[in-house]
């Protein structure tokens, strides 16, 4: 569930009032309605409007329906919420989410550049939690998702994976996955994505 951004600390609240902004200036360029857009995602209008309104944190799995219809990989999109564009981002800098669904943490590792096609993200994800996207941003997006700590599984368009701290899984994305951390403490990945 999302939550109300008055539960946010001061960093969470500046992140989400960027990611906000990013949302609505998506929509606009592409004209969409609200009502469009609630269509293309299955999350309802006034969910839309208070998202847009930096009244409610999305969860991961809103903005993954988000960026599949504008295109986007979430950490594209989380790049793009920043201001600037560098080379060099030192890692207090880096841009880091919070899911407030599932307490997954996701932080942009690599610097903004929306003209390249390789992205890395490392991603926290607490004992027991569950993050599942219904869609691929970029049907034809390759992943390698190197486990770092903890156990991981994962669903990619149905086909299971047990990963342990050391695996490394390579994938095409197309469809819907879902990730489960089904151990007793945070597991810590690497994900480096490459656009088609």
């Amino acid at each position: 569930m999302p939550k109300p951004l008055a539960e946010s600390t001061a960093v969470d609240v500046d992140i989400e009032r960027r990611i906000a902004r990013r949302l609505a200036r998506l929509r606009a360029e592409r004209k969409l309605s609200l009502e469009a857009l609630a269509e293309r995602t299955g999350i309802s209008r006034a969910t839309l409007s208070r998202l847009e309104r930096a009244e409610l944190s999305p969860t991961a799995a809103m903005l993954g329906k988000l960026c599949s219809v504008y295109g986007w990989t979430l950490s594209r999109f989380m790049a793009e919420a920043e201001t600037r564009a560098p080379s060099l981002v030192p890692a207090r800098d880096q841009t880091e989410w919070k899911d407030p669904g599932s307490g997954y943490r996701r932080r942009v590792v690599s610097p903004p550049a929306p003209e390249l096609r390789g992205e890395l993200v490392e991603v926290r994800m607490p004992a027991g939690a569950t993050v599942s996207f219904d869609t691929a941003p970029i049907p034809g997006l390759e992943h390698h998702l190197w486990l770092i700590e903890g156990t991981l599984t994962l669903e990619v368009e149905g086909a299971p994976f047990w990963l342990r701290a050391g695996d490394c899984l390579r994938y095409l994305l197309a469809g819907p996955t879902r990730f489960k951390n089904p151990g007793k403490r945070e597991a810590r990945y690497l994900l480096s994505m490459v656009r088609p």
